[in-house]
C-alpha cells in the first residue's frame, strides 16, 4: 500500500522537521505539547521507507529536499504545490492514486 505509507512518511517528515527546529520545540512546549523525540521519529521513518517502492522513494526524497513538501493534493486538476493546471492525461491509472506533477515533480495525491 504505497499511497498510505507515503502519506504517513510525509507526515512523519514534517513532524521530524518540527522536532529539529529549536524555536518550534520551545513554542510547542509553551503551549503544553511535548514534541516527539527525533531519534524515535527517525527509526519510524526508516520502517516506513522499507514499505515504499524504490521509484517512489527517489521521487519523494528529491521533492522533499527541493521543496520541503514532497506530497501535495490535487484540486480540479490543479497541483496544490505549484498551482499549475495539469492535463486530463496526468490522472493516475485505474487502482492508483499517485502520480507526479509534470511541472514541479512533486508527488500528487488524487482523492
Amino acid at each position: 500500500m504505497t499511497e498510505a505509507t507515503l502519506l504517513e512518511l510525509h507526515d512523519l517528515d514534517l513532524q521530524l522537521a518540527e522536532a529539529r527546529h529549536a524555536a518550534t520545540v520551545a513554542r510547542l512546549r509553551k503551549l503544553g505539547y511535548e514534541p516527539g523525540e527525533p531519534g524515535a521519529l527517525e527509526r519510524a521513518r526508516g520502517r516506513l521507507l522499507a514499505g515504499v517502492e524504490r521509484r517512489w522513494v527517489q521521487h519523494y526524497e528529491r521533492a522533499l529536499q527541493r521543496y520541503g513538501r514532497a506530497v501535495v493534493g490535487m484540486r480540479e486538476r490543479v497541483c496544490l504545490g505549484c498551482f499549475v493546471t495539469l492535463p486530463t492525461s496526468a490522472a493516475p491509472g485505474a487502482g492508483e492514486s499517485l502520480t507526479l506533477c509534470e511541472s514541479c515533480g512533486r508527488i500528487l495525491y488524487w482523492r
